[in-house]
């Protein structure tokens, strides 16, 4: 699994992670087979980032009943409230759901009372609590305010859309962000999926082959990985398989700037 640095620390870590959104918001008596092996996959590919949100239903504690708060996983989770103890009982449920006493990365969601609650997550980073700080949101229109954000406020990362069909994060937020020192997790990667309708029924381009690269997902993916700004990106899913795809972008031959336009032209047609 190809490794980025956290550039606040110097920490690395896999450049795929595990998005869980709407795959691992499981009612209390779904099974748990299917997600269970996604995070067996995930660690025998050399994935660890786990991404969550209260936002995202029982997905936090899914992840701590499977996971059992094992130090093998990096955990991210966000806020998503208003209000200063709202925030604090929020993060602290956060914890509790995922059974551990230290979140890795804690990320204010969509930038909701952003003002309120990183001034709490400074306090709880200096006091151990977590371990990075971040902010997130997930459409183009909020790039210019996340730069904003970044130039203005010290933080360890920032969580941004940005897929092979929508590239407005290439004009300025990443460049940003690798000018500033400031990790970045990819949120979309697949367009909620709608690149695989797109290509739906589509061989592989020629190109895939000498790239190693052998599914869809996996060209999605390296896409996004050959862009040197990004860290690591967190596609989400529940089916064990698409997992594997997805993680083998992870030890594919990245695209240079030339392979990665041929690969967008591929998708523009």
């Amino acid at each position: 699994m190809i490794q980025r640095v956290i550039p606040s620390t110097g920490e690395a870590i896999p450049a795929i992670g595990l998005g869980a959104w709407q795959t691992f918001d499981l009612a209390p008596d779904a099974p748990r087979a299917d997600v269970s092996a996604v995070l067996d996959t995930c660690l025998r590919h050399g994935c660890r980032l786990i991404d969550c949100s209260p936002m995202y239903g029982r997905a936090e504690e899914v992840v701590g009943e499977i996971a059992k708060g094992s130090n093998d996983f990096f955990y991210a989770t966000k806020v998503w409230t208003t209000g200063r103890e709202a925030g604090i009982r929020q993060m602290t449920d956060s914890l509790r759901k995922m059974r551990r006493t230290v979140i890795d990365l804690m990320q204010i969601h969509n930038l909701v009372d952003w003002r309120t609650h990183l001034a709490t997550l400074r306090r709880w980073k200096e006091e151990g609590r977590v371990r990075y700080i971040g902010i997130t949101h997930y459409t183009d229109g909020m790039h210019e305010e996340l730069e904003r954000l970044l130039r203005a406020e010290p933080v360890d990362f920032v969580q941004v859309n940005y897929s092979i069909t929508d590239r407005h994060a290439e004009k300025r937020l990443l460049p940003a962000a690798a000018d500033l020192g400031v990790a970045t997790l990819i949120n979309r990667p697949f367009g909620e999926g709608r690149l695989f309708q797109k290509v739906a029924g589509r061989p592989l381009p020629p190109l895939a082959s000498t790239l190693g690269i052998t599914s869809w997902s996996a060209l999605f993916l390296a896409f996004v990985l050959s862009n040197p700004a990004v860290t690591c990106v967190i596609p989400a899913t529940s089916n064990p398989a698409h997992a594997a795809a997805n993680l083998a972008a992870g030890s594919t031959q990245l695209p240079d700037a030339a392979a990665r336009e041929e690969m967008a032209a591929t998708l523009a047609r």
